[in-house]
């Protein structure tokens, strides 16, 4: 900063920056045009840096795959009412994602008397934010420089306390450019930091590990936990001591590593035979912050009673309303706890003596399947051949097609897989897997998004950002010319009804004509390979990708899918909740 704090919106830049915001995903807009000038001439555009963006969806979950991978917020700047109602799936589904995202909307004159004829009245809202309120946790309209400080040191506060949820304020034009006699104090910020969660009492950590220790078939179910190194050995370690069958849950990612012998059966969004058969076995169950642990037991047990002690340690219920679903089915517990999982982990290892986890087996990548030319690519041969292709990368999967290749994954570490978008708001994967991309850019982790292509089609122009700052990214579309999932509802109510199973495809292809997927990212500078319709060019296609963004580049594969296929093993009704996609 050179110059002297001159304008209300200068002084919310210099807390931004004071923030440790690195980055701002942006659609520019009049609304926030003071802050805009900020960042660009008060901060230099640097710290945080501006990412332009082609629509308000993306900027949201570019910073909703940011908040994945570095469990910190990003800065979405969002232009007016306009602008929110753009952002909304996206911000829908980081709530359901339980992610923490720092959101400044804006809004024309709330004096009538400076408003511009016209446009600035379309663009005035009398409580903006109510288009978001179920679903942010926390809002505010300040009203003065000196109160919008407070306003977003309070936002971030509460976005960075769990359980983690995006923030909005909105920041008045007149507050923007109001002119400061002289610069204002800033927050110190050490002293607004957000509080640790809380911990179990020694009462309540000796109760859970005198059930497990006594347990002769205990099980853990894992959900929404940490993704650092430190925490994944820690909850190894855990298992390890106690002989704890491990229940992962492929929504919110890799927690455990799936290779062990403690994990029961592959990962999954939904309990397989394996953790099925676990479940039912077990006498105590252990969940941490697992999305749905109710519905978890309904697949084990239908409506009968679970016999296991549950015990359940989640913070969630803080963020419930009445007006999101998202905190599913009621779960019965025998021992309820409101603490962080994490605390709760290294509670029940200090009583433990502080185990550590034993070295991991060395990793064997599978062969790569050989593919018979010539024949059709189906899931199956898709998924198997991709993720073999993988296993000899050190890759982070930010983005998979649930539940096409869940069979196949061996997550080895936190990062290697970062789960669901949370609300299933169908768009949204080209977004996070760019802010994922932005997240992993120091790293050596190779970034990969393997999307369907209904998902790449609505949220496609995100590619764009990600060319545009030089992210590297590889991006796989499982392209099957449709609107694959609900292909399978259809299928199964035309078996229901009695009715044609051969319509099933009524109203659900994208193939006349089909979209030339990898030609639309060529369009955005990218680099395009496909269609590729022969299993023999699928091997060559992603050396050929990799090569490319190990040179820092984004490229797109699109690898075309057999269409027509029985679905009802992949998709039906009883495993996925009614939604659109690919």
């Amino acid at each position: 900063m050179t110059e002297k704090m001159g304008w209300g919106s200068d002084a919310v830049a210099a807390l931004l920056r004071e923030l440790d915001l690195k980055y701002v995903a942006l659609v520019p807009g009049s609304s926030y045009r003071g802050l805009h000038d900020s960042l660009v001439n008060y901060l230099g555009a640097e710290n945080p840096n501006l990412l332009v963006c082609l629509h308000e969806e993306h900027s949201v979950a570019i910073a909703h795959g940011y908040a994945k991978i570095t469990g910190k917020p990003m800065l979405v700047a969002i232009h007016a009412n306009v602008g929110l109602m753009h952002a909304t799936m996206a911000i829908f589904n980081a709530w359901c994602d339980r992610t923490p995202i720092l959101m400044l909307g804006a809004t024309g004159p709330v004096d009538a008397t400076k408003r511009r004829p016209w446009i600035d009245w379309l663009h005035t809202s009398q409580d903006q934010a109510a288009l978001v309120r179920s679903y942010v946790k926390w809002d505010d309209q300040p009203g003065s420089p000196a109160a919008a400080l407070e306003s977003i040191t309070r936002a971030y506060q509460i976005a960075t306390t769990l359980p983690y949820g995006p923030t909005y304020v909105t920041l008045d034009v007149g507050l923007q450019e109001q002119v400061l006699p002289e610069p204002l104090p800033l927050p110190e910020l050490a002293r607004y930091a957000p509080p640790a969660p809380p911990s179990p009492s020694m009462a309540d950590t000796k109760r859970v590990l005198a059930a497990l220790t006594a347990a002769k078939h205990p099980v853990l179910m894992l959900g929404r936990v940490s993704r650092t190194d430190e925490d994944w050995n820690k909850r190894i370690a855990l298992a390890e001591t106690l002989n704890l069958k491990v229940v992962t849950d492929l929504r919110v990612g890799s927690t455990f590593p799936t290779n062990h012998p403690l994990h029961a059966g592959v990962p999954s969004s939904r309990l397989g035979k394996d953790g099925i058969a676990a479940v039912r076995e077990a006498d105590v169950i252990l969940s941490l912050e697992s999305v749905d642990l109710g519905g978890m037991l309904s697949q084990a047990f239908g409506s009968a009673r679970c016999p296991a002690t549950i015990i359940a340690s989640s913070l969630d219920r803080y963020v419930h309303n009445g007006w999101s679903m998202d905190h599913m089915s009621l779960a019965p517990a025998d021992i309820e706890l409101s603490v962080g999982p994490e605390a709760l982990v290294d509670a029940l290892l200090a009583e433990l003596g502080n185990p550590t986890a034993k070295p991991a087996a060395p990793f064997t990548p599978r062969a790569i399947p050989t593919v018979e030319p010539g024949a059709e690519i189906d899931v199956r041969l898709f998924s198997s051949v991709v993720t073999a292709f993988f296993e000899h990368e050190d890759v982070c999967f930010i983005r998979l097609p649930r539940p096409v290749m869940g069979r196949d994954l061996t997550l080895r570490h936190p990062l290697h897989y970062m789960g669901g978008d949370g609300g299933g708001g169908v768009g949204a994967g080209p977004g996070i897997a760019v802010g994922g991309a932005l997240a992993l850019l120091e790293s050596e982790l190779l970034p990969v998004a393997i999307l369907g292509d209904g998902d790449y089609l609505m949220g496609v122009t995100a590619l764009w950002t990600a060319v545009a700052n030089k992210l590297p990214l590889l991006v796989v579309i499982a392209n099957n010319n449709a609107y694959f999932n609900d292909v399978g509802h259809q299928e199964h109510l035309a078996v229901e009804r009695g009715r044609p199973v051969e319509r099933k495809w009524v109203g659900q292809r994208i193939d006349a004509p089909p979209p030339d997927l990898a030609g639309m990212a060529r369009d955005q500078g990218a680099v395009g390979i496909g269609p590729i319709k022969r299993p023999e060019d699928i091997l060559p296609a992603l050396r050929q990708a990799v090569a490319e963004v190990r040179a820092g580049r984004v490229c797109v594969v699109d690898v075309v899918i057999r269409q027509d296929e029985d679905v009802r093993e992949k998709v039906s009704v009883a495993q996925h909740s009614a939604s659109r996609g690919a």
